[in-house]
């Protein structure tokens, strides 16, 4: 079964840095893409970024372009979000998600079949 773990959240500074991680496991090479979302209290889901199966590709919503950035590493089924620059806009619950077989930016819950449990970003002001 697909398994989906984020670690890395945390407390920081506004203009401070955390990377988040998320081991995926239950699947092996499937030409899945991998998706961050975040979602902030009283606020939509939203789609912060994507990657694809490869790697060599990746999609970012334009509030974390330039800011943040997506990577995997498939022999340690880990993908990663480098998030710099923080600002406190930024805070919410980030979850890792499986998506299609295609880049997507969807904002959607139905887009992504596995999520995992989230993780806490804060940043303060």
């Amino acid at each position: 079964q697909v398994q989906l773990v984020e670690s890395g959240g945390g407390l920081v500074q506004a203009g401070g840095s955390l990377r988040l991680s998320c081991t995926y496991s239950g699947f092996t090479y499937s030409g899945y893409t991998m998706d961050w979302l975040r979602q902030a209290p009283g606020k939509e889901r939203e789609f912060v970024a994507a990657i694809s199966w490869s790697g060599e590709e990746q999609y970012y919503a334009d509030s974390v372009k330039g800011r943040f950035t997506i990577s995997r590493d498939k022999p340690t089924k880990t993908v990663y979000l480098q998030m710099n620059n923080l600002k406190p806009e930024d805070t919410a619950v980030y979850s890792c998600a499986r998506g299609p077989r295609y880049l997507t930016h969807s904002n959607f819950a139905s887009t992504y079949d596995s999520w995992g449990q989230g993780t806490q970003v804060t940043v303060s002001s």
